[in-house]
């Protein structure tokens, strides 16, 4: 049975987008990973896309959307919840209610980053990979959690 993530962040453009895409390939169909903002900027940030891109994963049809779409009727039930802003730099994290387990995996956001493009990929590549390795981390643990099928 496939379980699902709901990855929230404030504006699903950046992170919460990379953080799905890489679940959906990593997790070999055992994971479906969904993605969503309290306040969606409307778009996915070309950075992310190319960082995506540049690692050998696909962005699917990524799009910036409001966690309403997953509060509602009709919305897939979530196992797991991970919010992925980052305390330290005073924003706001999104709170899922209802019954999900619920993690936080805090990172800067690299769509805050002033400079170069040079700059601004770095630091998406830099995020990038400390998502993966957390995921790769979530993912390894679930595997062999008591409950996974």
């Amino acid at each position: 049975m496939t379980r699902t993530v709901l990855i929230l962040c404030t504006g699903n453009s950046a992170r919460s987008i990379m953080a799905e895409a890489y679940i959906n390939q990593a997790g070999n169909g055992a994971w479906r990973a969904y993605s969503a903002g309290s306040q969606p900027t409307g778009a996915p940030n070309p950075f992310a896309l190319s960082t995506l891109s540049e690692a050998g994963v696909s962005a699917g049809e990524a799009r910036s959307k409001s966690w309403d779409e997953f509060a509602g009727p009709g919305a897939p039930a979530m196992d797991v919840v991970i919010t992925v802003c980052d305390n330290a730099a005073n924003e706001t994290c999104p709170v899922w209610p209802g019954a999900p387990r619920t993690l936080h995996w805090p990172f800067p956001d690299p769509a805050a980053v002033d400079g170069s493009d040079a700059d601004k990929a770095l630091a998406f590549r830099e995020v990038f990979a400390a998502i993966r390795a957390k995921a790769d981390a979530f993912l390894a643990d679930e595997a062999g959690a008591p409950d996974a099928a």
